[in-house]
C-alpha cells in the first residue's frame, strides 16, 4: 500500500463546498453527513471549517464572508486563497444535489478512517507486548465508534411520530399482555412501572449487604427461568460459580450456606437437580469478568445482544466498572460510565439494569436520590431509580422456620410513570426476594 493515494473524490468535495456557498440551506443538509476533517484536501477542510464557523454565528456563508473568516483566522493562504474559494461556486450549477455530494464525501472519509484503523490494527498485531484480547476489543470499539459517529440525525413531523405511536399502542392492545415492558415478577413493582422497557437505564441502589445482588438475581430468575425472556447478567463482584450457587439456592429453596458447605440431604439434592434442570433450559447468559473496563463491557454487551438477542442486561455493579481515563477524578469516571450505559441502553434498545452503592447517610434514614454514591450524574441519566431499604424491626420467623424480613423498595424516580414504595419479603436463607401480601401473608414468585 506504500505510495497509494488514499481514497477520495476531489470533484465531490469541491461540489459540496460550492453548493454550500451558493445556498445556506445546503449547509444544514451537509451537517447531517459531514464532520470537520471529512475532506481529504486540507484546503477544503479549512473552507468547510470556516463555513461551519459562520453558520454557528448565524452569518450567511458566501464567497466574501468565507474569505473574510479565513483571513481573520490567518488561514486564507492555506485554504488556497480568495481565488480558490471563488472558484468553488463554478463547479456546480445549483445546490440541488447537495445530499449526493455530501454522502459521497462522507463515504470516502469513512474508507480513509477504515484504512487508518486497519493500519493501527496491523501494527498492534505485531506488538507482542499486547494481549490478543485487548487488540480484539480495541478493534471492535474503533469500528463501533465509526458507526456511532456516522449516525444521521433526522427530524420527523408530528403526524409521522403519532402514526408510529398509535401502531405500537394497537399492537400492545392486541397482544393482551398485562405489562408493556419486561415484567420483573414482583406484581406491585410491575404495576407501577408496567415492566422494564427498551432503552431504559435502570438503577437499583442499596448499602452493602442489603440485597442488591439478591434482588437483581431474583429478577433475572423471574425473567429468564420462569418467563423464558433472554437475559444477560454481568457479574463483576463474584465469580460465575458463586453466582450460580446463589441462583440454585433461590430456585431450589436450599440454604445457600448448605450449598457451599456440602451438608445436604437426599431431598436437598433432588430439589437442586430440579432447579438445575430449569436453569439449564433458561435463556440466561452470564458474563464473568472482574475489573471489567467500560470499553470491554460495551463490546461484550453489543456482542451478546447481536448473537443471542438478549432483551435485558443486568450489571452487578456499576462501581466496579473501570474507566479508561485513569487521570480524572473518580466522580468524573462514574459520570462517564453512567452516560455510556444510558447511551448503550438506547443503542441496543433494551433495558440496562445497573446496581450501585449508596453513601453512609442511607444507613441513618430512608435513601433518596442524593444518597447515590460517587456521582450525581447517575440520578440524572437514569430513567428509573429504586432503592432497597431494610425494615429490620419487622424481621420474624414463620411456621417454616424461614428468616423473613420486610424490605421497602423505594421507587424514587421514573421518567415515564409514578413513584412510590412497595414492600417485598427477603428470605435470608436463600438470599431471595418474594412478593409481600399486605395482610401479612408471604407469597412466592413463580
Amino acid at each position: 500500500m506504500a505510495g497509494t493515494v488514499p481514497p477520495h473524490d476531489d470533484e465531490a468535495e469541491r461540489a459540496a463546498l460550492g453548493a454550500m456557498l451558493m445556498d445556506s440551506d445546503a449547509i444544514a443538509t451537509s451537517i447531517e453527513y459531514l464532520r470537520p476533517g471529512d475532506f481529504y484536501s486540507g484546503a477544503n477542510n479549512l473552507v468547510y471549517a470556516a463555513i461551519l464557523g459562520l453558520f454557528n454565528k448565524g452569518v450567511a456563508a458566501d464567497i466574501l464572508t468565507v474569505t473574510g473568516e479565513l483571513r481573520q483566522n490567518g488561514k486564507l493562504d492555506q485554504a488556497g486563497g480568495a481565488a480558490y474559494v471563488a472558484s468553488l461556486t463554478t463547479v456546480v450549477p445549483s445546490s440541488a444535489n447537495i445530499a449526493y455530494y455530501a454522502q459521497t464525501v462522507q463515504a470516502y472519509s469513512l474508507r480513509r478512517a477504515l484504512l487508518r484503523v486497519s493500519s493501527e490494527i496491523n501494527a498492534k498485531v505485531f506488538d507482542e507486548t499486547l494481549e490478543s484480547r485487548i487488540i480484539l476489543e480495541e478493534t471492535q470499539q474503533r469500528i463501533f465508534e465509526l458507526t456511532d459517529n456516522r449516525s444521521v440525525v433526522r427530524y420527523q413531523s408530528a403526524k409521522e411520530v403519532v402514526h408510529q405511536t398509535i401502531g405500537i399502542i394497537e399492537n400492545l392492545a392486541k397482544s393482551n399482555r398485562e405489562y408493556t415492558g419486561i415484567p420483573t415478577g414482583f406484581d406491585d413493582l410491575d404495576k407501577l412501572t408496567s415492566g422494564f422497557h427498551p432503552a431504559e437505564f435502570i438503577i437499583i441502589g442499596a448499602r452493602p449487604s442489603i440485597g442488591k445482588t439478591a434482588l437483581a438475581l431474583t429478577m433475572a430468575a423471574n425473567i429468564s427461568i420462569h418467563n423464558k425472556i433472554k437475559a444477560a447478567y454481568f457479574t463483576l463482584e463474584m465469580p460465575a460459580i458463586a453466582l450460580m450457587q446463589r441462583l440454585l439456592s433461590i430456585e431450589a429453596r436450599i440454604n445457600v450456606s448448605s450449598l457451599r458447605s456440602g451438608f445436604l440431604t437426599s431431598r436437598d439434592f433432588r430439589n437442586i437437580l430440579d432447579a438445575a434442570e430449569n436453569i439449564y433450559d433458561a435463556p440466561l447468559y452470564i458474563v464473568d469478568m472482574p475489573n471489567m473496563k467500560l470499553m470491554d463491557l460495551r463490546a461484550q454487551a453489543r456482542r451478546i445482544r447481536l448473537q443471542e438477542s438478549v432483551e435485558i442486561i443486568f450489571i452487578d455493579y456499576l462501581g466496579l466498572i473501570s474507566s479508561e481515563q485513569y487521570n480524572i477524578p473518580r466522580f468524573e469516571q462514574i459520570s462517564e460510565i453512567s452516560r455510556s450505559l444510558k447511551s448503550l441502553a438506547r443503542e441496543l434498545e433494551i433495558p440496562v439494569v445497573a446496581l450501585c452503592q449508596l453513601n453512609r447517610e442511607a444507613e441513618k434514614e430512608r435513601p433518596n436520590l442524593s444518597s447515590i454514591r460517587d456521582s450525581g450524574s447517575i440520578e440524572q441519566d437514569a430513567d428509573v431509580v429504586m432503592f432497597i431499604h431494610r425494615e429490620r424491626e419487622d424481621k420474624k420467623k414463620d411456621t417454616n422456620d424461614e428468616d423473613k424480613s420486610k424490605i421497602s423498595l423505594i421507587l424514587s424516580k421514573q421518567r415515564n410513570g409514578p413513584v412510590g414504595t412497595i414492600n417485598l419479603t427477603f428470605v435470608s436463607q436463600y438470599a431471595k426476594f418474594e412478593s409481600w401480601n399486605w395482610d401479612g401473608v408471604h407469597t412466592r414468585n413463580t
